[in-house]
């Protein structure tokens, strides 16, 4: 596989790394961590990242700190901020619902957050501003459901205890009549 690091992107982290960062080791790393062992006569692929997050209590943990070497890789290689960030969610959201049992487990088989990831920077080595402001994007979405999460059942709570209020006492919150 060709090299797809820019000269003007790489830093000098990188160059003391003796090429552990290199799109060789680092595609290997994720597909060892994701896919590289198949179920026999079916397309499903798993690596050592669903096996480790079998062992109850801390698997999911070990399979995290195994994709956070892709991302000090990607770090050390100039990867714009907002495209770490969007990594960081990757790895966040393999872990926290890898954590749960069974599903969990078929999710992190599902999801490949290393796979993700790599894409992710060899994309943002190839094309930084594109991946940048296509994170940036993700990003505001991920905020914008993240807002409505929270800003939906306080005025749901808001208009119950209204209702309620105006129901048993006949009082009226801030001059509104529920």
């Amino acid at each position: 596989m060709p090299m797809t690091q820019k000269p003007e992107v790489l830093s000098p982290r990188v160059k003391r790394a003796g090429g552990l960062f290199d799109d060789e080791h680092l595609d290997l790393l994720s597909h060892v961590l994701d896919d590289f062992l198949r179920i026999p006569y079916t397309s499903i692929r798993f690596g050592l990242d669903g096996i480790v997050g079998l062992i109850p209590g801390i698997g999911d943990a070990l399979g995290g700190i195994a994709s956070c070497i892709i991302l000090v890789a990607a770090w050390a290689r100039g990867v714009p901020y907002p495209v770490l960030v969007r990594m960081v969610l990757n790895v966040g959201i393999e872990t926290v619902v890898g954590a749960v049992p069974v599903v969990g487990d078929l999710f992190d088989i599902a999801w490949r957050a290393n796979r993700r990831n790599y894409a992710l920077l060899v994309g943002a080595v190839e094309a930084p501003e594109k991946h940048r402001r296509q994170s940036w994007w993700i990003l505001l979405g991920l905020l914008a459901v993240l807002m409505l999460l929270v800003l939906v059942p306080a005025l749901l709570v808001t208009w119950l205890v209204g209702t309620v209020l105006t129901m048993l006492f006949g009082i009226h919150v801030g001059g509104v009549h529920w």
